[in-house]
């Protein structure tokens, strides 16, 4: 699965324009009225977390709020994910993202780094980075880091160095680990809009489950 994966990542990773589309973050609406008082859950993210060319509330981070809701959990999920978006800029405007309290912090980059061939290093500084910001709030939130993979254009050196940046962290900053968002999901042609790159609604729900699985016993500890 993840070698079709690569392989057709490999392929659309020069399409002109792919990553370059900008948007503003969507927030996912409130089950309740009373949800604007539960704790956030901020989803930080590409467009994969934007839901690029869906509906918002097909995008997966408003499918885990459906999860919360169901399980009973009293959380309220932000979709704060932007087409196009690297590392450095997610960096860039961390600080804007946490004036308000944040119960969770989901951290999903990197892709757009990926397509481009950035260093490695740099999205490993630029996490880092975002990981400490978040640290010094009081109190401070609970942290999950959501890994990416990418094709092997630029050598299986930089991709390997590229995969192993989300494990190392999470393990050094005691964050929870999604391994790789798009499991199950990227290069399956099904999953995925004509562009090769953006899941479909199925792939979406394919996508919170993988979260999910990570996020539901983190969530319910801190219930």
């Amino acid at each position: 699965m993840i070698a079709r994966y690569i392989a057709l990542f490999g392929l659309v990773a020069g399409v002109p324009g792919c990553d370059q589309i900008t948007e503003k973050p969507r927030v996912s609406p409130p089950a309740a009225s009373s949800a604007a008082e539960r704790p956030s859950v901020v989803f930080l993210g590409t467009s994969l977390t934007a839901g690029l060319g869906l509906e918002p509330e097909q995008a997966y981070p408003a499918l885990i709020q459906q999860k919360i809701d169901s399980a009973g959990l009293e959380y309220r999920v932000v979709n704060a994910g932007v087409s196009g978006e690297t590392s450095a800029g997610a960096r860039r405007r961390i600080d804007w993202l946490l004036r308000e309290p944040v119960a969770v912090l989901v951290i999903e980059t990197g892709a757009n780094d990926g397509l481009r061939g950035l260093p490695a290093d740099s999205l490993r500084a630029n996490i880092q980075a975002m990981l400490d910001r978040a640290r010094r709030l009081q109190p401070a939130p609970r942290l999950v880091l959501i890994g990416m993979r990418v094709p092997p254009n630029y050598g299986r050196a930089y991709s390997q160095q590229f995969q192993t940046i989300y494990s190392e962290v999470a393990r050094a900053n005691g964050a929870e680990l999604v391994p790789f968002l798009l499991e199950g999901v990227g290069g399956v042609a099904g999953l995925n809009q004509p562009d090769g790159i953006h899941p479909t609604a199925e792939g979406q729900r394919v996508m919170a489950e993988t979260v999910w699985r990570v996020m539901e016993p983190l969530l319910r500890e801190k219930a």
